[in-house]
């Protein structure tokens, strides 16, 4: 029996293990550590860019999040009611002392849990590879990405470009001359990306312009190109939706489950969403030709959103573990968009190592800080939010070696934003410190003394120094995120019956769909405020 030293104390490890500079490699299906210490905190780790990421405490039980309805979306679905500390591929825990002890996956399929004493790690297949390794935190963390590195490789770009995005000042309601009219008035503000998200689109799976673009894709490409910026493109291939012709027309191509049913991939615009089976030669050369068409199109830098569905489980066209499946689609999609800068996002994090060049690594962010409702009465850290996206951002930055951690967007505006200068201000170092700049303020909403501070975050390049797990040094200005990636306090006997009341309402359609209505008759009405034409 080999052992593993964890600052004082002595980690038993399996004899068949392999001996590697700090620690070990084992190969088997299931192993268990024995910790001789009680654990300070737990490091969960979740399961795709949205799914909660951070140091928790181990005798804090997490309940599932709400609305259950949307667990598809926002979580591993195989895992939600575990009432263990527990998380994706990998797992740690910190001594008493401030040692870390990590057991990390090379494998697919795999999952780490803290369980009566011990750090247990498990595959859904038959036999994984396991990293155990010991020291400083920070250096722990580096040693495996290092060895993710060696098994699923990297990422392509050196460095992340500067990007406007239409999201989060105009989300679907965008159309051709809002488009042109923030494209215009970003002249001399330099962005190297100008990228349309969601609402150009027929459709979930009808992925042609719609009415509101009749220059067309192309014809809208053409003209970011000509102000010397690289079009980008928001994309969900992987998702399918009832009102679809991809849906009626290809309804073999769904995601089933074991009586035949299309897996439930959560719900969104008011209808459910379901997924494609990425093993399907249809579906995948259906992939495959939309990926060129984009391109051909003229987009060259590809936002592909809701990947998780190419991993839920489910009865597939070709047996084949889910992760491994969701990676064998993303290889397809990453070799027909060529040499596209490729994000992915709501993507499981592992399998996307390796295919992409930038990640999302936390919940959308917003102009809100928190949303209490859903994180402290739902238990939902998926939701957006800026300290959702702080949080998960912080606690995955031990991933930049592999690609671009991207932490969504930053805010400069002052119109219709509920975050503080402070606040704004930790998502600015946040971006210097990954080293990825986004934003979607809208120039006619910045003032003239916020686009200069745009302008000024463009073309910065802060030195940087990490100090702890959530302290930096940015241009010698010491910035301290231990507040903002906290969970909130245990919910007090109050919540509790605030969550059992509202929880099972949440999950229902029609309350989603009045959430989502409401939501469009707020921003119509900014938008008519601020003179965008419609």
């Amino acid at each position: 029996m080999h052992t593993l030293s964890v600052g004082a104390y002595a980690i038993p490890i399996p004899e068949e293990a392999t001996p590697i500079e700090g620690g070990y490699i084992l190969k088997t299906a299931a192993i268990r550590l024995p910790l001789p210490f009680r654990p300070q905190a737990y490091y969960r780790h979740g399961w795709q860019s949205w799914t909660l990421a951070g140091w928790v405490d181990p005798e804090r039980y997490l309940p599932p999040l709400k609305p259950r309805l949307l667990n598809p979306m926002q979580t591993d679905p195989l895992s939600v009611n575990d009432p263990r500390p527990n998380g994706s591929w990998l797992g740690a825990v910190s001594t008493p002392e401030g040692q870390t002890l990590l057991l990390g996956a090379l494998s697919l399929e795999t999952r780490v849990a803290l369980d009566n004493g011990s750090l247990l790690g498990w595959s859904e297949g038959t036999e994984a590879e396991w990293l155990i390794t010991s020291g400083e935190e920070i250096a722990v963390f580096a040693r495996y990405a290092d060895w993710l590195g060696q098994r699923f490789g990297s990422g392509r770009v050196q460095s992340a470009p500067r990007i406007w995005c239409s999201w989060y000042s105009l989300y679907r309601e965008i159309n051709e001359r809002r488009i042109l009219n923030a494209l215009d008035g970003l002249a001399d503000l330099p962005f190297d990306v100008f990228q349309v998200d969601d609402g150009w689109q027929k459709g979930i799976g009808d992925w042609e312009a719609n009415e509101k673009f009749p220059s067309g894709m192309e014809g809208l490409a053409q003209k970011i190109r000509a102000t010397g910026r690289t079009p980008g493109l928001w994309l969900a291939p992987l998702l399918v939706v009832p009102s679809s012709s991809l849906y009626r027309q290809h309804a073999d191509w769904l995601l089933r489950d074991e009586k035949g049913r299309p897996v439930p991939a959560g719900y969104n615009r008011g209808e459910p969403l379901y997924a494609l089976d990425t093993t399907h030669p249809g579906a995948l050369e259906w992939l495959a030709n939309l990926m060129k068409k984009v391109r051909a199109w003229g987009y060259d830098y590809l936002k592909l959103d809701f990947l998780y569905a190419g991993a839920l489980p489910g009865r597939r066209y070709q047996d084949m573990p889910r992760e491994a499946a969701y990676r064998h689609g993303l290889s397809v999609l990453r070799e027909a968009m060529g040499d596209a800068y490729f994000l992915t996002c709501g993507a499981p994090i592992i399998p996307s190592i390796g295919l992409c060049d930038g990640l999302r690594v936390g919940a959308d962010v917003d102009q809100i800080w928190d949303r209490r409702l859903e994180t402290q009465i739902l238990d939902n850290y998926a939701v957006p939010s800026a300290r959702n996206a702080i949080r998960n951002t912080i606690n995955r930055l031990w991933l930049a070696p592999l690609l671009h951690t991207d932490p969504d967007v930053v805010y400069f505006r002052s119109y219709n934003n509920g975050l503080s200068a402070e606040q704004k201000r930790l998502l600015q170092d946040l971006a210097f410190i990954t080293g990825f700049k986004a934003t979607s303020d809208l120039p006619a909403w910045l003032t003239p003394e916020e686009r200069a501070e745009l302008k000024a975050f463009l073309e910065a390049s802060p030195e940087v120094e990490r100090l702890g797990r959530a302290r930096f040094r940015v241009d010698g200005r010491e910035v301290d995120f231990g507040q903002a990636i906290e969970l909130p306090a245990p919910k007090s006997p109050l919540e509790h019956v605030a969550s059992a009341l509202l929880g099972p309402l949440t999950s229902l359609p029609v309350v989603l769909k009045v959430n989502e209505w409401l939501g469009k008759r707020a921003l119509e009405q900014r938008l008519r405020e601020r003179g965008e034409v419609g």
